[in-house]
C-alpha cells in the first residue's frame, strides 16, 4: 500500500474522547498555513468530553458515537466507518480515542492513531493519557516520546510511521513528561499526515517506507 497523492486538502475524520487538544493543534496548524486539511467529521466516543465544546467553537461537525450505546465492538465500528463514508473522509485520525474499533477492508491503512510512548513501550491495552507517563516516571527511563502508527484491531498494534524522542529527567514528573511529549505530538502527528497527503507512506508487509 502507498498513501495517494492528494492535490486538493486531506480530508480528516477525527476520533476524540477527551480534551480535544490533537484537534485544536490540527486546527492551529492549518490556520497558520502548515496542514492542509478540512475537518468534514468530528467523532467523540463520550457525550460530556470537552472536546465536543471545541470541535463546535470552530463550527465544525461533531457527532456523539458512545461505545456503550452498541452491542459488540462490531456495531460500534460500522456506525463509526458508516459517518466516515457519507462524510467522504481521506483518513481517520484517532486523537485521544479510547474505545477499540475494528477498521473495515475499505479503510485499511487509512486509520491512523498516535500514542504517547515510542511503542512497543508503554503500549497496549490499559495504556493511555497519563498513565502512560506515569508508568514511565516509575521505570525509570531516560527517554520516552510519542508515536504515530496506522491502527489495525488491536491497541496500539499496526505498522509504525514515525516516531520522536524525548529526554526524561531523573526529577521529571509524569506531568513534565507529559508536557515534553505533547510539544513533540504537535509537531509529528501533522508531518506525518503532510506526508501521507504527498504520497509518501509506503507499508510493505508489517514496516513503512517513507519516499524522499
Amino acid at each position: 500500500m502507498t498513501s495517494p497523492v492528494l492535490n486538493r486538502p486531506l480530508k480528516l475524520a477525527v476520533l476524540i474522547s477527551g480534551g480535544g487538544t490533537t484537534l485544536t493543534n490540527f486546527l492551529a496548524q492549518k490556520a497558520a498555513g502548515q496542514l492542509d486539511i478540512e475537518v468534514p467529521l468530528v467523532i467523540a466516543s463520550r457525550p460530556g468530553c470537552g472536546g465536543i465544546a471545541k470541535a463546535e467553537a470552530a463550527g465544525l461537525n461533531c457527532e456523539v458515537i458512545a461505545r456503550r450505546d452498541f452491542e459488540n465492538i462490531e456495531a460500534f465500528s460500522h456506525a463509526i466507518f458508516e459517518r466516515c463514508r457519507a462524510c467522504e473522509v481521506d483518513l481517520v485520525t484517532l486523537a485521544g480515542f479510547l474505545s477499540l474499533i475494528h477498521i473495515p477492508e475499505d479503510f485499511l491503512y487509512r486509520v491512523m492513531n498516535i500514542h504517547p510512548a515510542l511503542i512497543p513501550s508503554f503500549c497496549g491495552h490499559g495504556y493511555y493519557g497519563h498513565k502512560v507517563h506515569e508508568a514511565v516516571v516509575s521505570r525509570g527511563v531516560k527517554v520516552s516520546g510519542c508515536t504515530v502508527h496506522f491502527a489495525d484491531n488491536e491497541y496500539d498494534h499496526g505498522p509504525i510511521i514515525a516516531q520522536s524522542a524525548v529526554p526524561v529527567k531523573g526529577t521529571d514528573s509524569p506531568d513534565d513528561v507529559a508536557a515534553r511529549v505533547f510539544e513533540a505530538e504537535c509537531e509529528l502527528y501533522p508531518e506525518v499526515l503532510r506526508l501521507y497527503a504527498a504520497g509518501k507512506i509506503k507499508v510493505v508487509e508489517r514496516r513503512t517506507v517513507i519516499a524522499d
